[in-house]
């Protein structure tokens, strides 16, 4: 009996150093792809900064006590604040997650008849997500110019339909999107989705320079249908929203929503 036990006291260390190195192992991998997809997410954004600085004069905003949300103590969401001349604001939020990494990018228009453009870019080990959705806030869905803007983008989303398509779940806020690109890829298609994410930007810079700027009137009734899309977000809910709103509360979130990530309170 003695003899059995010092032989399971010996098989221990054995089996305590196959978890460390496969824990190690592990650990490694995932903090390789955490840095290779880094990269590939940081040289995406700043070809979209490129991009987008080719169109209009882009200025940074402070974006004060949410340049950096921290949430649930793992998660740390670095954010930058910008002022896009004639257009509007513009949100870029990223993470890292070990796992995953990701950046959100929103133009939110104010002095153009623009839809809100969201985008959402997501690397998973060496899985990749691609969120893109224009929001129709806007007073008049027939008016002619804006229906030449949603055909332009209606264009850019044909192009990227060898891209693996996602499907989600119904949302209350579907019926305000024309065009919307759900898509999925793996790490080959890097270069794909980084000209995707310029590509949306373009196309949507291109269009919004060819607008007239809205009158004071039109850019009240614009706040005010951004004001009531982002309050119903945070009463309604959403995927990204609903984690918001768990970790910070709900009126925090909507302070952010104001402030920051759509930019609603410094254009009243």
């Amino acid at each position: 009996m003695k003899d059995m036990d010092v032989k399971k006291k010996k098989k221990w260390p054995k089996v305590l150093l196959t978890i460390v190195v496969i824990g190690g192992a592990l650990t490694g991998f995932i903090a390789y792809n955490a840095s290779k997809n880094m990269e590939v997410m940081n040289r995406t954004i700043e070809s979209g900064m490129e991009t987008i600085s080719n169109y209009a004069e882009v200025k940074s905003v402070d974006p004060g006590e949410f340049s950096q949300v921290k949430m649930y103590g793992l998660m740390k969401f670095n954010v930058s604040q910008y002022d896009v001349s004639n257009v509007g604001n513009l949100s870029v939020m990223t993470v890292n997650m070990g796992m995953m990494q990701m950046v959100s990018y929103v133009i939110t228009p104010y002095e153009k008849n623009m839809p809100l453009m969201s985008m959402d870019f997501m690397y998973i080990l060496g899985k990749r997500k691609a969120y893109v959705e224009f929001y129709d806030l806007v007073s008049d869905k027939n008016d002619s110019r804006f229906i030449s803007v949603l055909d332009a983008l209606k264009e850019f989303e044909g192009r990227y339909s060898s891209l693996e398509n996602i499907i989600t779940d119904p949302a209350w806020y579907d019926d305000l999107m024309t065009v919307v690109l759900h898509k999925a890829g793996k790490r080959v298609d890097d270069e794909k989705i980084e000209e995707m994410f310029c590509d949306a930007i373009s196309t949507y810079m291109e269009n919004a320079k060819e607008l007239d700027e809205l009158s004071d009137v039109e850019k009240g009734e614009k706040l005010a249908l951004t004001q009531e899309y982002s309050d119903n977000l945070i009463s309604k809910g959403g995927v990204s929203t609903d984690v918001f709103k768990k970790a910070l509360g709900e009126d925090k979130t909507k302070k952010f929503f104001d402030n920051v990530f759509f930019g609603t309170e410094r254009r009243k």
